[in-house]
């Protein structure tokens, strides 16, 4: 083995990239080098480089196209000239569709018929040759210069992608980070390979975010961007809850139980709605675990968010009813034309039925999507979910015992 190779190898180690990547790069940056030397802007150049003798070929490679009349292509470069300016004046850009009817001709990577004949008798339209190119000496101290920047370049850009790849196939899912620093408008989450972001909109308001911390956050979006891959990173998100039961309760993960919805108000309460149809498991206990163990580690995970589930039903009447839990619900009245939902509790469940600040109702209406109205039995005042929010915080919340058919922890 060469040193030459031993130092790419080296490289690959280094930076976890494969050795065909680097020798790509490097073959790229031997081309831009003889481009700068010996070639010139209308070579479409390619290098071959052999790392154990430190050989290299060079090729100029075309694409064969038919003949085309020098003055076809000055009459066609004066109509594009004349159509660009139309464009212009009508504010907007020259579309393809434009200039489809214009021959073309790049003489960077195509090579028309005539010429291509002389390095190859029988060329076809299409055909791509490989015109052997001349190296007369060593590279100048410019050529060099040029590629190290390139192969520098490249390899960055090798890097970001590995790094985008990696985190982008996340996407959705929980990861974990530590607190770097807290800024006015985000949090800078190291990731390790990368820096994440958590936007405020993407904060509970109640958690402290001291560097060092380490939290688990949901990979909400994995961009790239000109500086690199961004990482969007969330505490808040509804995905979040829905993940952190998928890994802490293995009959979410394996798909045996499914969670239909999640509603939630980050830091003070979720809704989840979960359903399965083997007849021999009861969702909501697998949950909720032996005296809530299963419930209570989502919890911490979530900073102590108290969490609601509850038996999803696809008969609207039945999953308001539940969804309203802890509440006891007497009767749901639906306007389906409306898709709204008038619900009737007893006087003594009313205040437990809307929630402080109307927290309950509100998040029972975000997780069936019916626009929820709770009245009293005995009286005509009805408060819709957006009325909720109204009802005074001190409104005191009794939570009786969980029914079968939701838990409340």
């Amino acid at each position: 083995m060469s040193e030459i190779t031993k130092a790419i190898q080296s490289l690959c180690d280094e930076k976890n990239l494969s050795y065909q990547a680097v020798m790509d790069t490097i073959e790229i940056a031997l081309a831009a080098a003889y481009r700068k030397d010996f070639g010139n802007k209308q070579q479409n150049i390619k290098v071959k480089f052999d790392p154990e003798t430190g050989d290299m070929q060079a090729w100029d490679v075309k694409t064969v196209v038919e003949d085309i009349a020098e003055e076809a292509l000055e009459k066609a470069q004066e109509e594009l000239a004349g159509r660009r300016q139309k464009a212009k004046d009508e504010s907007r850009e020259l579309t393809d569709e434009d200039t489809a009817d214009l021959p073309r001709f790049n003489p960077k990577t195509e090579l028309m018929m005539t010429p291509a004949k002389e390095f190859k008798k029988k060329a076809t339209v299409g055909e791509v040759l490989e015109i052997p190119l001349e190296i007369p000496s060593a590279f100048g101290r410019m050529a060099a210069q040029t590629a190290k920047q390139v192969i520098i370049q490249k390899i960055r850009e090798a890097e970001r992608t590995i790094v985008f790849d990696d985190f982008k196939n996340q996407e959705g899912h929980i990861i974990t980070g530590t607190i770097q620093r807290a800024e006015a408008h985000r949090v800078l989450i190291d990731l390790g390979k990368i820096t994440g972001t958590m936007p405020s909109e993407e904060q509970i308001q109640n958690e402290h975010y001291r560097p060092g911390t380490r939290f688990k956050l949901y990979v909400v979006a994995v961009a790239m961007s000109v500086r690199g891959p961004e990482i969007i990173l969330s505490r808040a998100h509804p995905g979040m809850v829905r993940e952190v039961f998928r890994q802490e309760i293995p009959e979410v993960n394996s798909g045996v139980i499914e969670i239909k919805g999640v509603a939630r108000e980050a830091g003070f309460r979720s809704k989840v709605a979960v359903f399965t149809t083997d007849q021999s498991i009861d969702p909501i206990g697998s949950c909720i675990g032996q005296r809530g163990s299963r419930i209570t580690t989502v919890i911490e995970e979530l900073g102590g968010e108290k969490i609601d589930v509850i038996q999803y039903n696809e008969e609207a009447r039945q999953y308001i009813t539940h969804a309203l839990s802890p509440a006891k619900v007497l009767k749901v009245e639906l306007r389906e034309a409306e898709h709204i939902a008038d619900v009737t509790v007893a006087s003594e469940q009313f205040s437990l039925a809307i929630g402080r600040s109307g927290q309950n109702v509100r998040l029972a209406s975000e997780l069936t999507g019916w626009k929820i109205n709770v009245r009293e039995n005995e009286a005509p005042v009805e408060v819709s979910a957006e009325a909720a929010s109204e009802t005074p915080a001190e409104t005191p919340i009794v939570e009786p015992a969980p029914e079968p058919e939701a838990a409340s922890v």
